[in-house]
């Protein structure tokens, strides 16, 4: 059975369907890249998907043992999240607070869960450090093991690359990628579709026409022939 099983999803705001008809599964093990125009409504789907806000129209299963707090989230950085005043142990180990319930205080497998998720990002000699005297990329390790903290089956990333270098976006891209063979689902909305079509098991196109199938039958079909013709003619310009 699929984790997520998207059903005529119209997600939106304000009573205004940005984008109507969606229809996709995600099994276990899929890395699905969320790709399209600017505006098209990738971010506002993926808060949909994480139940932060309801649909128009149309509905999100959860099966496979899934449940709605074993999902990992790893948003978009705004200016006030990157000067947080906290240590990275502190960022790091809240990603547990969804699992906690009414428990004032972490248990000692979640601290340790807490370190091995910070050695997997390679961030353990930084958890005594302030998030916000962190670069870009450290910052994004942080929040990719506070996610790790809250699933061990399936994670969401909204442009986990933004704004970082050519180098520390490989680096994040390879970690990303390690995860998805250790068995992570990757849900993962990204405007490089050249990182898309390298990484991808299943794209979701969102934007004049919506696509979803195997990133082999993206590569053929009119939606992303087109799509990656503009953006080759954009980065030539």
């Amino acid at each position: 059975m699929a984790l997520l099983t998207v059903q005529n999803l119209a997600p939106g705001y304000d009573s205004r369907a940005v984008v109507e008809g969606l229809n996709f599964t995600v099994n276990a093990g899929d890395y699905l890249c969320i790709v399209g125009e600017n505006g098209s409504g990738k971010s506002t789907l993926m808060k949909t998907l994480l139940n932060l806000q309801d649909p128009i129209d149309g509905q999100i299963l959860i099966g496979d043992g899934l449940k709605k707090n074993e999902i990992g989230y790893l948003p978009q950085q705004t200016l006030v999240q990157k000067d947080f005043p906290a240590s990275v142990k502190e960022i790091v180990i809240s990603g547990f607070q969804a699992s906690c319930g009414l428990r004032p205080f972490y248990n000692k497998a979640e601290k340790a869960q807490a370190r091995q998720n910070m050695e997997r990002m390679g961030i353990l000699d930084l958890a005594d450090r302030c998030y916000r005297e962190l670069s870009g990329g450290q910052q994004q390790r942080v929040l990719l093991a506070r996610a790790l903290c809250a699933t061990g089956k399936i994670l969401l990333l909204d442009e986990p690359v933004s704004g970082l270098d050519p180098m520390v976006t490989a680096e994040m891209y390879s970690l990303i990628e390690d995860l998805n063979k250790d068995g992570i689902t990757i849900i993962m909305i990204s405007h490089d579709i050249s990182a898309a079509i390298r990484y991808a098991s299943h794209i979701l196109h969102i934007g004049d026409s919506v696509f979803f199938g195997t990133r082999e039958e993206y590569l053929s079909s009119p939606a992303g022939k087109l799509f990656l013709m503009q953006q080759e003619g954009g980065e030539a310009l």
